[in-house]
């Protein structure tokens, strides 16, 4: 199938309402103390893999973990996602650091996200 690569799913957002105590169980669980650890976003990477603590996330339409696919081209991916079906939550947006972040829903309505790193 043609279309923009996929890396593969690298990061896992979870949406905490006290993360505080969610990075105290998260780095428990991991291993390993967070690389990034500010008030609104809480970040570890363990075996590879990128897990991040989103305070607030419920109130931002995070209901459950988000799996995000790492892609070269994220308004490629999401165009192409979109033809076959999924519907845009969040179009690309900056969260930083040259990193764009984009969300979609599948057709039953599961919420997966998209990140371009720059």
């Amino acid at each position: 199938m043609a279309g923009s690569s996929t890396q593969g799913i690298k990061t896992v957002l979870h949406p905490v309402s006290d993360l505080a105590t969610a990075r105290e169980v998260y780095a428990a669980l991991l291993g390993v103390q967070p690389q990034t650890d500010s008030d609104y976003y809480v970040g570890f990477e363990a075996e590879g893999q990128q897990v991040g603590l989103v305070p607030g996330g419920a109130a931002q339409g995070m209901t459950s973990p988000v799996c995000h696919w790492h892609v070269a081209d994220i308004e490629a991916k999401l165009a192409e996602v979109s033809a076959a079906g999924a519907a845009v939550k969040e179009p690309p947006h900056d969260v930083g650091g040259g990193r764009l972040v984009a969300t979609f829903t599948d057709p039953d309505g599961n919420v997966l996200g998209l990140i371009e790193d720059r």
